[in-house]
C-alpha cells in the first residue's frame, strides 16, 4: 500500500491540532475536522496552525489544506482518517462516519483505550456502513501535548515506541507499512484485545483520581499527582486493580504486561513494589492533579476503560471487584451511570461470543467477511 499523503484529523482538542500540525509540516495534505466549527474558525482563518515542540521537535506553522465540520467533506479525499479525540467520543464519531467512508480507507484510533476498535467496528456495522475499510487502534496516544491557543499546539513529547493493532489483525503490517513514513514510532501490538488490555491509563486514572477526591476539591488539584496522590495504602489498591486486569487478560489468552513491567518498559525504571516505582519515575515529577473532578480520569477512562473490563471479566469468569468498587465511585462522584453509558457486552457487539470465537474475530475478522 502507498504511503498516504492526504490525512484527515478528526477532532482538533490539543491532540488532534498537534498531530494535524505535525503532519501538515511532514507534507502531508491534511483536513481538519471538528464537531464544532467555531471551535476551529480561527484555525480556518489563518491557514493553519502554529506548532511549538521540545529542543529539535517538529515546530512552525502548519498550513491546514481544509477545515471544516461537514464530516462529508472531511472523508471525501482522505488516505487515512486520524481520530483524535476522547474514547467517549468513538461512538458518535463513527455514526457520522458511516454514510462517508470508502473502499480502502484506513481509520486509526489515538488511542482505542479498551475495545475502542470493536465498538466503532461494530457502530459503524449497525449504521449501514458497507465500504471495505481497514481500522486500528493506538495502545496510547503518541504525544504529550497541550494546545496553548486556538490556533495553537504545543508537543512535549514523542513517545518512541506505541503499539498498534488492526482489526482484524491480518492488516496490521498493511496500517503499519502504510503510515510508517510519518510515524516509525508505531510498532506490532498483536490484535486490539492486547493495546485495549494493556491500557495502563485504566489503572493509573480513575483510582488515583477517585482516592484523591477531598485533595482535589480541597486545593484545586494544587499537588502532585503521582508523586503526592499515590501513597503506600493507594499503591496497594492500584496493585489489586492491575492483577484483575491481568487475570481478565488472561482468560483471554493474553499475557498483559502488569504495572511494574510496563513501568520499566515505557521508563526503565523499577522498584520494590508499585509505590516505590512509581515515586522512582523522573517525568512524573512536577504533573499535577487535576483541578477538578469533573476530568476525563473519570469521564472517560471509567466507562470506556474500567468498564469494558469489568464487562469481559464478567462475561469469561474472572471477578473484578475492586474494578467495579472504582466504576461504582465514579458513578456517585459524577452522579451518573457509568455502566449504561460505558463500553458494554452488548455495546460491543460480542454478547454470546466464545474466547476461542472472540479471538478469531480480532485476529481474523467476522466469517461472513
Amino acid at each position: 500500500m502507498k504511503e498516504p499523503t492526504k490525512i484527515a484529523v478528526i477532532g482538533a482538542g490539543h491532540g488532534g491540532k498537534a498531530m494535524a500540525a505535525h503532519l501538515a509540516l511532514m507534507g502531508r495534505e491534511v483536513t481538519l475536522f471538528n464537531r464544532s466549527f467555531d471551535h476551529v474558525r480561527i484555525i480556518e482563518e489563518r491557514g493553519g496552525i502554529d506548532l511549538e515542540s521540545y529542543e529539535g521537535g517538529p515546530h512552525g506553522f502548519a498550513r491546514i489544506q481544509k477545515v471544516t465540520s461537514d464530516m462529508k467533506v472531511a472523508l471525501e479525499d482522505a488516505e487515512t482518517i486520524m481520530v483524535v479525540v476522547p474514547s467517549s467520543a468513538h461512538a458518535d464519531i463513527a455514526k457520522l462516519c458511516a454514510p462517508h467512508l470508502k473502499d480502502g480507507q484506513i481509520i486509526v484510533l489515538h488511542p482505542g483505550r479498551t475495545c475502542g476498535c470493536i465498538e466503532f467496528d461494530n457502530v459503524l456495522r449497525k449504521n449501514g456502513c458497507t465500504a471495505h475499510y481497514i481500522l486500528a487502534e493506538t495502545e496510547t496516544f503518541i504525544y504529550a501535548s497541550r494546545t496553548d491557543g486556538p490556533a495553537q499546539a504545543r508537543i512535549f513529547r514523542i513517545k518512541e515506541a506505541v503499539p498498534l493493532a488492526a482489526l482484524p489483525a491480518i492488516h496490521n503490517k498493511i496500517v503499519l507499512t502504510a503510515i510508517r513514513s510519518v510515524f516509525p514510532q508505531f510498532i506490532d501490538g498483536v490484535d486490539t484485545l492486547h493495546t485495549g488490555l494493556n491500557n495502563m491509563g485504566a489503572i493509573f486514572h480513575p483510582a488515583i483520581t477517585i482516592l484523591n477526591a477531598g485533595r482535589i476539591e480541597s486545593t484545586h488539584g494544587d499537588f502532585e499527582y503521582y508523586i503526592d496522590g499515590v501513597t503506600p495504602s493507594i499503591a496497594r489498591v492500584l496493585e489489586v486493580l492491575d492483577r484483575e486486569r491481568v487475570t481478565v487478560a488472561a482468560s483471554l489468552g493474553i499475557r498483559a504486561r502488569n504495572a511494574m513491567e510496563w513501568l520499566a518498559l515505557a521508563y526503565n525504571v523499577s522498584g520494590n513494589d508499585l509505590h516505590e516505582a512509581i515515586h522512582n519515575q523522573s517525568w512524573y515529577y512536577g504533573i499535577k492533579a487535576p483541578a477538578t473532578l469533573n476530568h476525563r480520569y473519570i469521564f472517560e477512562d471509567v466507562p470506556m476503560s474500567l468498564v469494558p473490563i469489568s464487562e469481559l471479566g464478567k462475561r469469561y469468569g474472572v471477578s473484578t471487584s475492586a474494578i467495579d468498587s472504582i466504576v461504582r465511585l465514579g458513578c456517585i462522584i459524577h452522579r451518573t451511570d457509568y455502566r449504561r453509558s460505558g463500553r458494554t457486552i452488548d455495546k460491543l457487539g460480542i454478547q454470546g461470543l466464545s474466547v476461542s470465537e472472540l479471538t478469531a474475530y480480532v485476529r481474523e475478522g467476522w466469517k461472513e467477511d
